[in-house]
Parts: C-alpha cells; structure tokens; sequence
C-alpha cells in the first residue's frame, strides 16, 4: 500500500478543534463551567478529597479546589455514583477500579472520534453549514448511537450470560484465546502511519468478524494483539484455524499466530484474569508464524474430533509461569 500524498495528514487539521469545546459547552454540559471542585463537592454531598479521587480515577489531570472548571452534570455524576453506591451495585472499594475502567474505555473511544470527525470536516467541502452549525447537529447523532449500541450490547451480555448459566457468577469455565500479528514491530518500520492503521483496522475488523461467527466475544485488543473468549471448546479451534489461514487467501490480512486454552477464569469490569489467560498468552508465544497451538485440557476436548482436527503434542517446554508446559498443535486432517 501507498500512501496519498494529495491527502492531508491524519492530524493535519484545516478545520479549528476549538469549535469542539464550544458545541461541548453549549449541548453536552448545557453552557460553560460555572462550578468549582469544592461546590461541585458540597452539592453532590461528598468531600473533596472523594471528589478528586473521582476525577483521577477517570484519567482527567488535577486542578484547583477554586478552578472554574466544573459544570452541574458533573455535580449529577457524582449523586449518580453515590446512589450506585448505596445500591449495592457497586462495591465502595471496587469504586476505584471501575471508575477507571470506565475512564480508560470512553478516553480511547472519544480520542478516536475526535481525530476522526476533525479529519472527516477539514477534508468535507461538499457543504456550505457552518462548522459550529455542523458540529451541532452531529455530535448529539453520534451520542444517540452510543447509547443505542450500550443498550443492545447489555441486552446481548444479558441473554449470553443468561444460556451459560453464569448470570450470577463471575467465576466461569471458558476457552481464550490469543491472536497475534507476526512481525508487527518489523512491519511497522517499513510502513507508513497511514498503511499500518489500515492494515490494523482490517485485522481487527477480521478477527472481531470470525470470533462473533463463531459464538465468541472479543474482550480487547493489546496493541498487535487480540484476546478473546468462548464457552464451545470445537468453535474455538475452529476459529484458530480460520485465523491462522486467513492470511493464504486474503492478501489484507497479516500472517498471525494463535494460542488457545480451556480452563477456569475470573470476569471482571468487562476482562477476564487467571491462569487459563496467562496460558493461552504463553502458547501465543510460541507458536510458530501461522500456526495454532492449544493447551494439554483443550487438547484432551477435541482428540475425538479426527473428522475436524489433526492433534499432536509437541515437546514440554519452559516458559514464563510454567515449568513443565504441553502445547499440542493444531492443525486440520491431512486429505
């Protein structure tokens, strides 16, 4: 791929930015600031020190117990946390961690579309509205989406967790899986910015494909890497297969490796922990460019299957966190 030199750079903005803060004060926060941390803590009924804790824990930078910098949906926020609270559907002391969740997920989601509404607008000269008239119209489409695509993802989780029979619990038995690029650092240097975000995007947008086809969920993506989860133990080296060939007839598609395991794991504020992901990371590891390796338990699940799988245990080997680890390899039935 080339890149377009008649375009502008991602970040070459013939459009002003400030426009943003001006529509953001006038639609989403109804006006300008007009409160300071230490009113907004007094009316939200909380301390200071609690109100900070908050504005930290959402990835925002410190400022002045008297700066005018606050609005009275943040005064609604807080109340709304603190009624969460009392609820008992959140945890006082897991309050941190989902603050910051939260925080981190919407910091990314609003960089993203921010860069991409400013490049969308400095290279649109296909209407006469004014910026500010524009950015009016467009931001409150883009917040009802949002929400419209919460609502349906709850309702998703909700009848997923719901057939599982792991409504109740966030300890559950799953199949994990890792796919990453091959040679990603490599390929970065020899590819324009431009380049390397579209061949990223089209990796992504792939891998989310093939894991909802295949009953599974995607919990994030890690730089040149994805995690994701199911509970069927024959979709999911069906996916890792489907993976692993992709590249051979899509030219988009990088080489990637994957790594899979079947075992125990703990969900929590939309990620999964313990040591089944920690295996499945490892195999990633080792596996060889366009291949799959799976764990000994995984393994065992899919040895019967000899119409779909061809399995065969490779050399135990050390690594990080395991002494003594079998990964088999996965690979389908010679013809």
């Amino acid at each position: 791929m080339t890149r377009d030199d008649s375009a502008p750079p991602e970040d070459d903005y013939a459009f002003d930015p400030s426009l943003l803060i001006d529509v953001a004060g006038q639609y989403l926060f109804d006006g300008g600031p007009t409160l300071t941390q230490t009113q907004v803590a007094a009316q939200a009924g909380i301390t200071l020190d609690q109100a900070n804790a908050m504005w930290r824990y959402l990835g925002f930078p410190a400022v002045g117990a008297h700066e005018v910098v606050f609005t009275e949906a943040d005064v609604e926020a807080l109340k709304v946390v603190q009624r969460l609270t009392e609820l008992g559907i959140l945890d006082p002391e897991q309050l941190p961690q989902f603050v910051r969740s939260v925080g981190r997920s919407f910091s990314r989601l609003a960089d993203w579309q921010t860069r991409l509404l400013l490049t969308s607008m400095s290279r649109d000269d296909s209407t006469d509205q004014p910026p500010l008239d524009m950015l009016s119209e467009i931001i409150p489409m883009v917040e009802e989406v949002q929400g419209y695509i919460w609502r349906r993802h709850l309702l998703s989780t909700a009848s997923r967790m719901a057939l599982s029979g792991s409504a109740s619990a966030s300890h559950t038995t799953a199949v994990v899986g890792f796919v990453d690029i091959v040679g990603y650092t490599s390929r970065s240097r020899q590819m324009s910015p431009r380049a390397l975000g579209e061949m990223v995007e089209w990796f992504e947008r792939v891998v989310t494909d093939l894991v909802i086809e295949h009953g599974g969920q995607v919990v994030k993506t890690i730089g040149d890497e994805v995690l994701y989860q199911l509970t069927d133990e024959v979709e999911a080296a069906l996916l890792a297969l489907e993976l692993v060939e992709r590249s051979e007839t899509d030219e988009r598609f990088p080489e990637v490796r994957v790594g899979t395991s079947r075992g125990p794991v703990l969900a929590r504020l939309g990620d999964v922990y313990g040591p089944t992901v920690n295996l499945a990371a490892r195999l990633t590891s080792l596996a060889r460019p366009g291949r799959a390796l799976v764990d000994s338990d995984l393994a065992a699940a899919l040895r019967g299957d000899t119409e779909q799988f061809r399995l065969r245990r490779m050399r135990r080997t050390s690594v990080r966190g395991y002494e003594h680890l079998e990964p088999w390899s996965l690979k389908r039935p010679r013809i």
